[in-house]
C-alpha cells in the first residue's frame, strides 16, 4: 500500500460511518474546550491577583500601633498611638530600607461645587508614592517643604475625580475638605481593587503634618496610625524585619520580657501566598479539565476496537493482495489521531467561544493564552496516538487466513 493511499483510506473508512466518526469525535471537542476554557479562568484569575499584588508595591511591610488591654479585654492593632513620627524617621536610617511613609488617615466628605464624596484621606509623606509605586497622571507630587509647613494641597485617586470632577482634569483646582480649602496638585494613575476588593483610587493625600493639625486633629502630637515600609530588595526582607524590630523596641525602651507594642506585617508573604492559591486553580482547573480528554480518549479506543472487528474481513482482504502489518497499523492510528486533531480543532474554536462568553456575559477576567491552546491540542494528538495504538496494533497482528474466514 503506498505511503499516499493510507491517509485517503483512513477518511474513506471515517467517512462510510459519519454519524460514529462525529459522535466518537464530540468527546474529544468537549474535552479540549473544556481545558482551554478552564485554563483561561484560571489564567485570568491569577492575572487579577498578579495585578493587584503589583498595584501594592513589592517588598512592603506595615508597621501597626500596638494593642491596649482594658477591664481584661484586649484591644485590637492600633488602639494605642505607640508609632510616632520620629519612629518612621528612625526606620529610615536602616540600611535594608529603602522608602519609609508614615500614614495617619481617615475619612472625610470632599465637595466640589455642587458635587460631593465622602472617602478616605491620608496624611502621609511624599515617600508614600515610592513605597506604593504609585506614579501621578497628572501634576506634580508635594514636597517635604508642605509636610513641614503642614500646606493644604491633595493628590486625589481616580474615583474621586470621577465623582468630583467628572472627566474635567481637577489639576489646579480647590476643593473643600471639611470646608476647608485644598488646592489639587495633582492627579493618581488608577490603581482598580486590592486583593480584599477595596477600591484603592478612592482615595485622598495630603501632607501627614496636615492630617494631624488642622483636618482630623491629635490627641498625641507626633503619633501616626500606621508606618509604611519598602525594603531594598526580595532577599533582605527578613533582614529588615529584624531590624525594625529590633530599633523600635529600642525606641520604646521595652524591657526584654515585654511584648511588642507595635506589630510588623510583611504584605509581599500575604501577596505571594494569594498569588500561590491562584496558580494552584489554576492547575486544579486544568487537570479537573483534562479528565474530559481522558473520558474521550477512551471513547476513541472503543470505538476503535469496534471498528477493528466490524473489518476484520477487510483487513485479511488488505493482507492477502500485498498490505504489510505497519500499513494496517499506520492506516488505524491514522484515523484515532485524525478524529482527535479534527476533535481538537473544533475543541480550540468553542473553547474560545466560551472564554469570551464568560468575559462577556458573567464579567469575569478570563485570558486564552497560545500556550495553553497548543498544550491543548498537543494533549489531544497525543490521546489520539495513545489510545489509538493498540487497537492498530490489534488489527495489525490478526492472521490473513483468519481474517479472511471472519463472518
Amino acid at each position: 500500500m503506498k505511503l499516499l493511499a493510507i491517509p485517503a483510506e483512513a477518511l474513506r473508512a471515517m467517512s462510510l460511518n459519519g454519524l460514529r466518526t462525529v459522535l466518537t469525535m464530540l468527546g474529544m471537542i468537549i474535552g479540549v474546550a473544556a481545558v482551554v476554557l478552564m485554563l483561561a479562568i484560571g489564567q485570568g484569575a491569577q492575572n487579577t491577583v498578579n495585578q493587584s499584588i503589583a498595584s501594592m508595591g513589592s517588598n512592603l511591610f506595615i508597621v501597626l500601633s500596638g494593642a491596649s488591654t482594658s477591664g481584661g479585654l484586649r484591644m485590637g492593632s492600633g488602639s494605642v498611638p505607640t508609632l510616632t513620627f520620629a519612629d518612621a524617621q528612625a526606620l529610615a536610617q536602616i540600611p535594608s530600607v529603602k522608602f519609609v511613609a508614615p500614614v495617619y488617615p481617615g475619612t472625610a466628605q470632599l465637595a466640589y461645587g455642587a458635587n460631593n464624596w465622602s472617602t478616605g484621606v491620608s496624611g502621609t509623606t511624599p515617600e508614600f508614592l515610592e513605597v506604593r509605586n504609585w506614579p501621578l497622571d497628572s501634576g506634580h507630587p508635594f514636597e517635604d517643604s508642605d509636610v513641614r509647613g503642614a500646606t493644604r494641597v491633595v493628590l486625589l485617586g481616580q474615583t474621586v475625580a470621577q465623582n468630583l470632577f467628572g472627566d474635567e482634569d481637577p489639576t489646579g483646582k480647590t476643593l473643600r475638605i471639611k470646608n476647608l480649602p485644598f488646592m489639587v496638585i495633582g492627579l493618581l494613575a488608577p490603581k482598580g481593587q486590592s486583593l480584599d476588593g477595596r477600591d484603592q483610587d478612592d482615595i485622598a493625600i495630603i501632607p501627614v503634618t496636615t492630617a494631624q493639625r488642622k483636618l482630623f486633629g491629635n490627641q498625641f502630637p507626633g503619633t501616626v496610625r500606621y508606618i509604611s515600609v519598602q525594603a531594598k530588595s526580595a532577599e533582605v526582607m527578613e533582614e529588615a524585619e529584624r531590624e525594625m524590630i529590633q530599633v523600635l523596641r529600642q525606641r520604646h525602651r521595652l524591657a526584654e520580657s515585654a511584648e511588642n507594642d507595635f506589630m510588623v506585617r510583611n504584605l509581599t508573604a500575604v501577596a505571594q501566598t494569594a498569588a500561590g492559591s491562584a496558580q494552584a486553580m489554576s492547575f486544579m482547573l486544568g487537570a479537573i479539565a483534562s479528565i474530559s480528554l481522558l473520558v474521550g480518549g477512551i471513547g476513541i479506543m472503543n470505538i476503535m476496537l469496534v471498528s477493528v472487528t466490524e473489518r476484520t474481513r477487510e483487513i485479511g482482504i488488505r493482507m492477502a493482495i500485498g498490505a504489510r502489518r505497519r500499513d494496517i497499523l499506520l492506516q488505524f492510528l491514522l484515523e484515532a489521531l485524525m478524529i482527535c486533531v479534527a476533535g481538537g480543532l473544533a475543541g480550540v474554536l468553542l473553547g474560545v467561544g466560551g472564554a469570551w462568553a464568560v468575559a462577556s456575559f458573567a464579567d469575569m477576567a478570563v485570558e486564552v493564552s497560545l500556550s495553553a491552546i497548543l498544550l491543548s491540542f498537543a494533549f489531544a494528538a497525543a490521546t489520539g496516538v495513545f489510545f489509538g495504538f493498540y487497537p492498530a496494533q490489534r488489527a495489525a497482528r490478526l492472521k490473513p487466513v483468519e481474517a479472511l474466514r471472519y463472518e
